[in-house]
């Protein structure tokens, strides 16, 4: 008949505190396993995205390279419609029947000219903005281009360091989920919860030298003593970390010997004469 497994709120505090600990341990190496990897895996993030950003930079400038130079040939046909105009105008004008006519006609033939002026302005103007953007779509290119080869460089490194780690990572990623299934899930949210909230990832730690290993506060000998006794969930007053004593975490500390001080030893009274 199958053993029926144990529910982990019916365990003892002191089975409970052991599973933690061990939990501990092992988020501990997978912690150094990713200490391992560095920055790159966030260098590798930053590049991609600043990638993105200048893919989205080129075709932005693209589209405004794509639009002046429309805007160009827009006005060169403007030229094209007012020179055309120009010619008939001052054909016209040759065979005016009187002032009014010919006043009208030198109107159209100033407005044209101004309109050509006008165009050969915005052309100008359109083709020294082209320039500036096409510029700064081969220096974003140029940028682009050297960042990807920084990715490549940075993934390599990562896909090393990834390669020689996933193995044993994975197998203690497959630990941890076992043995949370050991611990009450409440304790466990709690445990996360503390993880989460220090610099180093220690949720659980034992007593050494009379202080927490956590952020080494002294612990009341009382509080000490319900750490030794396993009977509850003790916590730091002063980080919140739970507190185990060393013989549970399988630690043994060195005591320290004090050395005996040589009795001093006493004259003997000469006797007396």
């Amino acid at each position: 008949m199958a053993k029926k497994k144990e529910n982990p709120s019916e365990m003892p505090v002191e089975e409970r505190l052991k599973n933690l600990y061990q939990l501990q341990t092992i988020l501990t190496e997978i912690d150094r396993i990713r200490t391992l990897r560095g920055e790159l895996p966030l260098e590798v993030e930053d590049l991609e995205d600043t990638i993105e950003g200048l893919k989205t930079r080129i075709n932005n400038t693209q589209l405004e390279i794509v639009d002046l130079r429309q805007k160009i040939a827009e006005y060169r046909g403007k030229i094209e419609l007012a020179n055309s105009q120009l010619a008939t105008y001052k054909e016209q004008i040759n065979n005016v029947r009187n002032n009014r006519e010919y006043d009208l006609l030198n109107k159209e033939i100033e407005f044209q000219t101004l309109e050509i002026e006008l165009c050969n302005k915005r052309i100008r103007e359109a083709q020294t903005l082209e320039h500036q953007k096409v510029e700064y779509q081969d220096k974003s290119k140029d940028d682009l281009d050297d960042r990807m080869q920084d990715l490549d460089v940075k993934k390599n490194e990562l896909d090393e360091i990834v390669a020689e780690t996933k193995a044993d990572e994975e197998k203690l990623r497959e630990k941890a989920k076992a043995l949370e299934t050991l611990i009450e899930p409440r304790l466990l949210q709690s445990f996360k919860r503390i993880r989460k909230n220090c610099r180093n990832g220690l949720g659980i730690v034992y007593v050494q030298r009379d202080a927490c290993g956590g952020c080494f506060a002294k612990i009341p000998p009382q509080r000490q003593l319900d750490v030794r006794m396993r009977k509850k969930v003790i916590v730091c007053e002063y980080c919140g970390r739970i507190l185990i004593d060393p013989e549970l975490a399988g630690v043994k500390l060195d005591v320290p010997v004090v050395e005996e001080k040589p009795k001093r030893r006493t004259r003997r009274k000469k006797d007396e004469e």
